[in-house]
């Protein structure tokens, strides 16, 4: 019964934030926190009371687990379970909230409690999200997520809130109804094969369909997931999200929101539709090749520091999305760890950037110049993410993308010579963020207060993480392993241990086209 409290907390918070925060600010903002604060510590306690190494519990794939029925006549449930990859998940996604509301203490200033409510309840869709099997329950908290987000944009963003909260919320919808079609498709077809309805996702694993029907299923899926990654061509509502939105909301997206795509690719479509997956994956592999190439191309161009950010998301997130379609161990363990390390460090920069324009009153890096000298810590700070941000060995980022170009590179030398390539990019646009803003002439005269204690003892936490996944990785790994061993059993899309060509590229090319024998 542990894991209703992950989502039962924050919902519970935020509505007495919310009331609080009419009353007295302060309370609402360390009310959020505490309540963070218990869901970590719960989360804590789950990995402590697992088996070694985040093994399977007797009887079953899951840590803990929670099914009761919800909407009988539907075959909906109310189907909670968490393994190591949802516990890891969970664990981060209290962590970066965490943070979300210490970047926030004094920039919101105006409706505070509101704020917290909106931000507490992203936080609870999100962690439903982790742990939903139910596929419409998954839908339920897959949409939930989404509307208080939009209000974080909306109400608290910059100067055009109002066009990119209304573009990431038409993104984000249209791919939603999208996933929900294909969800729905889904049921019915199972249901033509055994005669009973069911959402659950341990009964649809495995539902026999035609191979065209299953490809177009596994696309509405993919397409409601790539939004949110998000991959290149559906990026484009990302850099204006993030720029217009709250410290506070852009650390959420980055760190939280993106990461629910990858969940989704790898909880749902892989397993759901091994054979469609296996088809598409060249295709999936180009568009994150594409992504990491696109997205540090475009991070370079940009002279607003948030947009700058914002763009190297997609590079990093083509990682992600490269080692899940390598569907391999090595490249699904980097793609774990990737996950983890890019919300810090670039949570981590979102903050930095979002302390220069509450004291500078501006985002504009041609503008800033010479602040190393007046905030060191800030900029001794700022350049250890952006290292971090790089790749550079030592730093957790190094290890996710070393793993991932491992793993691509069994199934594609190309794709993982072409993500390498990337590489080149990180370090370009990681360095130009650093010199413009911290070197070269303080032609304005900025003098801006350096970091405050709140503020260093945020950022040092998160500097932590990233350099003891950097040093010593291997917990993560063996909490996600199982569990990632387990999705990768219940696929035909296992590749064997050693270098060799895996089976299923030879099934790629056998394979026959996505649209042919799709059901009538």
């Amino acid at each position: 019964m542990i894991l209703p409290w992950f989502i039962g907390i924050p919902f519970a918070a935020g509505l007495a934030a919310w009331l609080l925060g009419g009353w007295n600010a302060r309370w609402a903002r360390w009310l959020s926190l505490a309540s963070l604060a218990v869901t970590l510590a719960l989360g804590l306690v789950l990995w402590s009371e697992a088996p070694a190494s985040i093994s399977f519990v007797p009887g079953g794939p899951w840590l803990a687990e929670l099914d009761l029925p919800w909407i009988p006549p539907l075959g909906i449930r109310f189907h909670l379970a968490a393994d190591g990859l949802s516990l890891l998940l969970l664990l981060l996604t209290s962590v970066v909230a965490m943070v979300a509301v210490a970047a926030s203490w004094t920039e919101i200033q105006d409706r505070v409690g509101f704020f917290h409510f909106n931000l507490l309840w992203t936080v609870a869709g999100i962690m439903g999200v982790f742990v939903a099997l139910d596929l419409f329950l998954f839908y339920f908290f897959w949409e939930l997520m989404l509307i208080p987000m939009y209000f974080l944009i909306a109400v608290w963003g910059h100067e055009n809130r109002r066009y990119a909260s209304i573009k990431f919320f038409l993104f984000t919808q249209v791919s939603g109804l999208l996933m929900l079609t294909a969800i729905l498709g889904l049921v019915f077809v199972n249901h033509r094969s055994t005669g009973a309805f069911t959402f659950d996702y341990p009964e649809l694993l495995g539902t026999p369909m035609a191979a065209g029907t299953a490809f177009w299923l596994m696309a509405g899926f993919f397409v409601a997931f790539a939004v949110k990654l998000p991959a290149v061509p559906v990026h484009t509502w990302l850099a204006d999200a993030h720029t217009e939105a709250p410290t506070g909301g852009s650390v959420i997206l980055a760190g939280l929101l993106l990461k629910t795509g990858a969940y989704g690719m790898m909880r749902f479509v892989v397993p759901l539709f091994p054979e469609a997956a296996s088809r598409f994956a060249p295709v999936a592999m180009v568009l994150a090749v594409t992504a990491i190439l696109y997205g540090a191309l475009l991070a370079f161009a940009q002279t607003d520091a948030k947009r700058l950010v914002a763009y190297t998301s997609i590079s990093h997130m083509g990682f992600v999305l490269l080692g899940i379609f390598a569907w391999n161990g090595l490249a699904l363990q980097g793609a774990v760890v990737e996950i983890i390390c890019h919300a810090m460090s670039t949570g981590a920069l979102f903050v930095i950037v979002g302390v220069l324009q509450e004291r500078l009153h501006t985002r504009d890096l041609r503008r800033m110049g010479g602040l190393w000298s007046t905030a060191p810590r800030l900029g001794g700070l700022a350049l250890v993410f952006a290292l971090a941000s790089l790749g550079l060995p030592g730093f957790g980022n190094f290890v996710g993308e070393f793993l991932v170009l491992q793993g691509a590179y069994q199934v594609s030398i190309p794709a993982a010579v072409g993500a390498a390539a990337g590489l080149i990019g990180a370090v370009i646009y990681a360095l130009w963020l650093i010199q413009l803003a911290f070197h070269g002439p303080n032609d304005q005269g900025w003098r801006p207060a350096d970091l405050s204690r709140r503020e260093t003892a945020t950022m040092a936490a998160m500097m932590m993480v990233v350099l003891w996944l950097g040093l010593y990785p291997q917990p993560v790994l063996d909490a996600a392993g199982p569990a990632l061993d387990r999705l990768r059993e219940k696929t035909t899309l296992m590749a064997p241990p050693s270098p060799v060509r895996p089976e299923f590229v030879r099934r790629l090319s056998e394979a026959a086209p996505p649209w042919q024998g799709a059901e009538p």
